[in-house]
Protein backbone atom coordinates (compact mmCIF):
# COMPACT_ATOMS: atom_id res chain seq x y z
CA UNK A 1 0.00 0.00 0.00
CA UNK A 2 1.23 3.44 -0.81
CA UNK A 3 1.16 5.58 2.53
CA UNK A 4 3.88 8.05 2.53
CA UNK A 5 2.40 11.25 3.34
CA UNK A 6 -0.41 10.39 5.11
CA UNK A 7 -1.84 11.67 8.41
CA UNK A 8 -1.57 9.37 11.62
CA UNK A 9 -4.63 8.90 13.99
CA UNK A 10 -5.02 10.65 17.11
CA UNK A 11 -7.35 8.30 18.39
CA UNK A 12 -4.93 5.89 20.15
CA UNK A 13 -4.00 4.29 23.42
CA UNK A 14 -1.34 2.65 24.09
CA UNK A 15 -1.21 0.31 26.82
CA UNK A 16 1.74 -1.59 25.93
CA UNK A 17 3.76 -2.89 28.72
CA UNK A 18 0.55 -3.36 31.14
CA UNK A 19 -0.68 -6.56 32.25
CA UNK A 20 -4.42 -6.51 33.94
CA UNK A 21 -3.84 -9.21 36.85
CA UNK A 22 -6.44 -10.85 38.23
CA UNK A 23 -7.12 -10.52 41.81
CA UNK A 24 -10.18 -12.94 42.06
CA UNK A 25 -11.32 -16.03 40.48
CA UNK A 26 -12.62 -16.02 36.78
CA UNK A 27 -10.05 -14.64 34.67
CA UNK A 28 -9.30 -18.42 33.29
CA UNK A 29 -12.77 -19.35 32.17
CA UNK A 30 -12.51 -15.81 30.60
CA UNK A 31 -9.11 -17.33 28.51
CA UNK A 32 -10.39 -20.58 27.83
CA UNK A 33 -12.98 -19.23 26.28
CA UNK A 34 -11.62 -16.11 23.93
CA UNK A 35 -8.37 -19.50 23.48
CA UNK A 36 -11.44 -21.15 22.45
CA UNK A 37 -12.59 -18.78 20.26
CA UNK A 38 -9.85 -17.93 18.92
CA UNK A 39 -9.51 -21.52 17.41
CA UNK A 40 -12.70 -21.61 15.98
CA UNK A 41 -13.54 -18.22 14.18
CA UNK A 42 -10.35 -16.30 13.30
CA UNK A 43 -9.57 -13.86 16.48
CA UNK A 44 -12.88 -11.82 16.39
CA UNK A 45 -13.81 -11.35 20.35
CA UNK A 46 -16.12 -9.07 20.16
CA UNK A 47 -19.35 -11.48 20.64
CA UNK A 48 -17.90 -14.10 22.59
CA UNK A 49 -16.43 -11.07 25.15
CA UNK A 50 -19.91 -9.69 25.51
CA UNK A 51 -21.00 -13.46 27.31
CA UNK A 52 -18.24 -14.28 28.79
CA UNK A 53 -17.10 -11.58 30.72
CA UNK A 54 -19.94 -11.86 32.71
CA UNK A 55 -17.96 -14.59 34.81
CA UNK A 56 -15.72 -11.99 36.14
CA UNK A 57 -16.73 -10.62 38.87
CA UNK A 58 -13.93 -10.21 41.35
CA UNK A 59 -11.99 -7.09 40.96
CA UNK A 60 -8.75 -6.66 38.88
CA UNK A 61 -5.30 -4.89 39.04
CA UNK A 62 -3.05 -3.31 36.35
CA UNK A 63 0.84 -3.53 36.45
CA UNK A 64 2.59 -0.71 34.58
CA UNK A 65 5.99 -2.14 33.47
CA UNK A 66 8.81 -0.86 31.00
CA UNK A 67 8.27 -1.18 27.61
CA UNK A 68 10.45 -0.29 24.61
CA UNK A 69 8.72 -1.41 21.34
CA UNK A 70 11.21 -2.91 18.45
CA UNK A 71 12.25 -1.10 15.54
CA UNK A 72 9.65 -3.43 13.55
CA UNK A 73 6.74 -2.59 15.90
CA UNK A 74 7.37 1.04 15.58
CA UNK A 75 6.59 0.32 11.62
CA UNK A 76 3.81 -1.78 12.69
CA UNK A 77 2.46 1.09 14.68
CA UNK A 78 2.89 4.38 12.23
CA UNK A 79 1.41 1.59 9.81
CA UNK A 80 -1.83 1.30 12.19
CA UNK A 81 -2.34 4.83 12.98
CA UNK A 82 -2.13 5.76 9.05
CA UNK A 83 -4.90 3.45 8.59
CA UNK A 84 -7.05 4.15 11.13
CA UNK A 85 -6.67 8.09 9.61
CA UNK A 86 -7.99 6.60 6.53
CA UNK A 87 -11.30 4.54 8.26
CA UNK A 88 -11.72 7.89 10.06
CA UNK A 89 -11.97 9.79 6.54
CA UNK A 90 -13.79 7.71 4.71
CA UNK A 91 -16.08 7.17 7.55
CA UNK A 92 -16.68 10.60 7.91
CA UNK A 93 -17.63 11.40 4.36
CA UNK A 94 -19.60 8.48 4.09
CA UNK A 95 -22.02 9.30 7.22
CA UNK A 96 -21.59 13.32 6.31
CA UNK A 97 -23.73 12.06 3.32
CA UNK A 98 -26.57 10.23 4.80
CA UNK A 99 -26.70 13.19 6.98
CA UNK A 100 -24.90 11.66 10.58
CA UNK A 101 -22.09 12.29 12.49
CA UNK A 102 -19.30 9.74 12.59
CA UNK A 103 -17.65 9.15 15.98
CA UNK A 104 -14.37 7.51 15.52
CA UNK A 105 -13.68 4.91 17.65
CA UNK A 106 -10.13 4.17 19.80
CA UNK A 107 -7.46 1.91 19.06
CA UNK A 108 -5.58 0.32 21.47
CA UNK A 109 -1.94 -1.15 21.65
CA UNK A 110 -1.76 -3.73 24.18
CA UNK A 111 1.05 -6.62 24.45
CA UNK A 112 -0.16 -10.28 26.32
CA UNK A 113 -3.17 -9.20 27.84
CA UNK A 114 -6.19 -6.45 28.27
CA UNK A 115 -9.26 -5.51 30.07
CA UNK A 116 -11.80 -3.58 28.28
CA UNK A 117 -15.28 -3.21 28.91
CA UNK A 118 -16.29 -6.77 27.88
CA UNK A 119 -13.79 -8.47 30.21
CA UNK A 120 -10.36 -9.42 29.56
CA UNK A 121 -8.08 -11.23 26.86
CA UNK A 122 -4.68 -12.40 25.81
CA UNK A 123 -3.03 -11.76 22.70
CA UNK A 124 -4.05 -14.73 21.49
CA UNK A 125 -7.43 -14.41 20.89
CA UNK A 126 -6.41 -11.66 18.43
CA UNK A 127 -7.73 -8.07 17.61
CA UNK A 128 -11.60 -7.64 18.51
CA UNK A 129 -14.03 -4.19 19.19
CA UNK A 130 -15.55 -3.96 22.02
CA UNK A 131 -18.69 -2.13 21.92
CA UNK A 132 -18.81 -1.69 25.39
CA UNK A 133 -16.20 1.41 24.80
CA UNK A 134 -16.17 1.59 21.30
CA UNK A 135 -12.21 0.59 21.77
CA UNK A 136 -10.25 -1.43 19.16
CA UNK A 137 -8.09 -4.08 20.81
CA UNK A 138 -4.84 -4.93 18.89
CA UNK A 139 -1.66 -7.18 20.03
CA UNK A 140 0.76 -5.83 16.90
CA UNK A 141 2.34 -9.41 17.15
CA UNK A 142 -0.90 -10.48 15.75
CA UNK A 143 0.71 -9.20 11.99
CA UNK A 144 4.00 -11.41 12.98
CA UNK A 145 1.58 -14.42 13.44
CA UNK A 146 -0.38 -13.46 10.19
CA UNK A 147 2.68 -13.27 7.93
CA UNK A 148 4.70 -16.25 9.29
CA UNK A 149 2.18 -18.51 10.49
CA UNK A 150 -1.06 -17.79 9.12
CA UNK A 151 0.98 -17.29 5.58
CA UNK A 152 -1.83 -14.04 5.14
CA UNK A 153 0.43 -11.19 5.37
CA UNK A 154 0.68 -7.61 3.28
CA UNK A 155 0.16 -4.72 4.09
CA UNK A 156 -3.73 -4.56 2.70
CA UNK A 157 -3.73 -8.10 4.67
CA UNK A 158 -3.05 -5.88 7.76
CA UNK A 159 -5.51 -3.08 7.15
CA UNK A 160 -8.00 -5.20 6.43
CA UNK A 161 -7.85 -6.67 9.95
CA UNK A 162 -8.32 -2.81 11.26
CA UNK A 163 -10.80 -1.91 8.83
CA UNK A 164 -12.97 -5.12 10.11
CA UNK A 165 -12.81 -4.14 13.72
CA UNK A 166 -13.89 -0.70 12.79
CA UNK A 167 -16.66 -2.26 10.21
CA UNK A 168 -18.10 -3.91 13.85
CA UNK A 169 -17.89 0.34 14.91
CA UNK A 170 -20.00 0.97 12.24
CA UNK A 171 -22.39 -1.87 13.14
CA UNK A 172 -22.43 -0.41 16.54
CA UNK A 173 -23.12 3.28 15.13
CA UNK A 174 -25.76 2.62 13.33
CA UNK A 175 -27.77 0.82 15.50
CA UNK A 176 -27.53 -2.80 14.24
CA UNK A 177 -25.22 -4.55 16.51
CA UNK A 178 -27.03 -3.80 19.40
CA UNK A 179 -30.06 -4.93 17.69
CA UNK A 180 -28.69 -7.85 16.35
CA UNK A 181 -27.28 -8.95 19.69
CA UNK A 182 -30.49 -8.69 21.35
CA UNK A 183 -31.62 -10.75 18.81
CA UNK A 184 -29.00 -13.35 19.16
CA UNK A 185 -30.00 -13.68 23.30
CA UNK A 186 -34.15 -14.94 21.74
CA UNK A 187 -32.38 -17.75 19.76
CA UNK A 188 -30.79 -21.22 19.66
CA UNK A 189 -27.17 -21.04 19.63
CA UNK A 190 -27.31 -22.97 16.34
CA UNK A 191 -29.79 -19.57 14.64
CA UNK A 192 -28.01 -17.09 17.26
CA UNK A 193 -24.71 -18.56 14.63
CA UNK A 194 -26.01 -17.59 11.78
CA UNK A 195 -27.19 -14.24 13.48
CA UNK A 196 -23.18 -13.68 14.63
CA UNK A 197 -22.38 -14.34 10.57
CA UNK A 198 -24.05 -11.75 9.11
CA UNK A 199 -22.80 -9.67 11.29
CA UNK A 200 -19.11 -10.70 10.55
CA UNK A 201 -19.60 -10.71 6.75
CA UNK A 202 -21.18 -6.94 7.02
CA UNK A 203 -17.60 -6.17 8.63
CA UNK A 204 -16.32 -7.73 5.87
CA UNK A 205 -18.02 -5.83 3.61
CA UNK A 206 -17.30 -2.60 4.89
CA UNK A 207 -13.64 -3.67 5.35
CA UNK A 208 -14.19 -3.53 1.78
CA UNK A 209 -16.16 -0.58 1.47
CA UNK A 210 -13.52 1.40 2.66
CA UNK A 211 -10.39 0.13 0.74
CA UNK A 212 -12.94 1.19 -2.49
CA UNK A 213 -12.53 4.55 -1.00
CA UNK A 214 -9.38 4.80 0.18
CA UNK A 215 -7.94 3.91 -3.48
CA UNK A 216 -10.29 6.36 -5.14
CA UNK A 217 -9.13 9.09 -2.88
CA UNK A 218 -5.20 8.03 -2.47
CA UNK A 219 -4.63 5.40 -5.23
CA UNK A 220 -3.14 3.47 -2.18
CA UNK A 221 -3.81 0.22 -3.16
CA UNK A 222 -2.91 -1.98 -6.11
CA UNK A 223 -3.71 -5.62 -7.34
CA UNK A 224 -0.99 -7.49 -4.95
CA UNK A 225 -2.54 -5.49 -2.13
CA UNK A 226 -6.23 -7.09 -3.16
CA UNK A 227 -4.93 -10.51 -3.70
CA UNK A 228 -3.25 -10.47 0.11
CA UNK A 229 -6.70 -8.97 1.91
CA UNK A 230 -8.34 -11.65 -0.26
CA UNK A 231 -6.05 -14.43 1.33
CA UNK A 232 -6.40 -13.12 4.53
CA UNK A 233 -10.44 -13.11 3.99
CA UNK A 234 -9.71 -16.75 3.46
CA UNK A 235 -7.81 -17.77 5.41
CA UNK A 236 -9.76 -16.81 8.64
CA UNK A 237 -12.79 -18.54 7.23
CA UNK A 238 -14.48 -20.86 9.91
CA UNK A 239 -14.19 -24.14 7.44
CA UNK A 240 -10.59 -23.29 7.09
CA UNK A 241 -9.98 -22.76 10.61
CA UNK A 242 -11.90 -25.62 11.95
CA UNK A 243 -10.34 -28.12 9.49
CA UNK A 244 -6.58 -26.59 10.19
CA UNK A 245 -7.69 -27.01 13.85
CA UNK A 246 -9.75 -30.61 14.13
CA UNK A 247 -8.98 -31.99 10.76
CA UNK A 248 -13.06 -31.18 9.36
CA UNK A 249 -15.58 -28.75 9.98
CA UNK A 250 -18.74 -28.35 11.39
CA UNK A 251 -20.92 -25.76 9.60
CA UNK A 252 -23.82 -25.52 12.34
CA UNK A 253 -21.23 -23.72 14.27
CA UNK A 254 -19.80 -21.14 11.81
CA UNK A 255 -20.41 -17.51 13.45
CA UNK A 256 -17.89 -15.72 10.99
CA UNK A 257 -18.66 -17.24 7.41
CA UNK A 258 -17.24 -19.40 5.27
CA UNK A 259 -13.66 -18.50 3.76
CA UNK A 260 -15.75 -18.38 0.08
CA UNK A 261 -18.48 -16.15 2.34
CA UNK A 262 -15.49 -13.39 4.02
CA UNK A 263 -13.56 -13.11 0.80
CA UNK A 264 -16.41 -12.57 -1.54
CA UNK A 265 -18.28 -9.84 0.47
CA UNK A 266 -14.83 -8.20 1.07
CA UNK A 267 -14.50 -8.15 -2.64
CA UNK A 268 -18.21 -6.56 -3.12
CA UNK A 269 -17.24 -3.86 -0.82
CA UNK A 270 -14.30 -3.51 -2.48
CA UNK A 271 -15.77 -3.05 -6.39
CA UNK A 272 -19.49 -1.36 -5.43
CA UNK A 273 -17.72 1.26 -2.18
CA UNK A 274 -21.38 1.64 -1.11
CA UNK A 275 -22.57 2.30 2.07
CA UNK A 276 -25.73 -0.24 3.24
CA UNK A 277 -26.52 -0.19 6.58
CA UNK A 278 -27.28 -4.08 6.58
CA UNK A 279 -27.25 -6.20 2.99
CA UNK A 280 -26.03 -9.10 5.01
CA UNK A 281 -29.22 -8.96 7.10
CA UNK A 282 -31.54 -8.47 3.57
CA UNK A 283 -30.92 -11.93 1.98
CA UNK A 284 -31.67 -15.11 3.20
CA UNK A 285 -29.05 -16.87 4.79
CA UNK A 286 -28.17 -19.93 2.08
CA UNK A 287 -27.66 -16.86 -0.35
CA UNK A 288 -24.66 -14.92 1.92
Amino acid sequence: MKLNGRRESKNVEDRRGRRGVATGVGIGGIIIAAIMAWISTGGDLGQVLNVVAQQATQGQTTEQADYQPTPEEQKLEKFSRQILAGTEDVWTSLFQEKGWQYEAPTLVFFTDAVQSACGNATSQVGPFYCSGDQKLYIDLSFFEQMDKEMKAGGDLAHAYVIAHEVGHHIEYSTGLLAKAHKQMQQLSETEANKISVRIELLADYYAGVWAHHDQKNYGSIDNQDILEAINCAKKIGDDYLQKQARGYAVPESFNHGTSEQRARWFKRGLECGRFEEAPTFNIPYEQL
